[in-house]
């Protein structure tokens, strides 16, 4: 699967290797091109998985805010509820298509 930003792909991964988490696909940390992704100040807590990290997402001046987001350390609970170890893999959404 393909997370795609301005017709680049910003992260590639096996479907297989992906999290699908309350509708969205969450990529591993290390599919995922870190020069796309600028940490955002937005605060967010989700109840079940924790807080929430925001990230910018683009290049240069050109960025879609809030774009992509990941859980560095998922609640207590968390991981038994998904099944897997979620921490650090990144979902998008707004600006970015994620194809398969």
């Amino acid at each position: 699967m393909k997370a795609i930003w301005n017709d680049q792909v910003i992260a590639e991964a096996d479907k297989a290797d992906l999290i699908y988490i309350e509708q969205n696909w969450y990529f591993p940390p290390s599919s995922v091109k870190p020069e796309f992704l600028q940490k955002s100040d937005t605060p967010y807590t989700c109840p079940w998985k924790g807080d929430c990290q925001y990230f910018n997402v683009g290049q240069g001046e050109t960025r879609s805010q809030d774009s992509a987001w990941s859980y560095p350390e998922p609640m207590e609970g968390a991981i038994d509820r998904v099944k897997k170890d979620f921490a650090n893999y990144v979902a998008f959404w707004r600006d970015v298509q994620v194809t398969e």
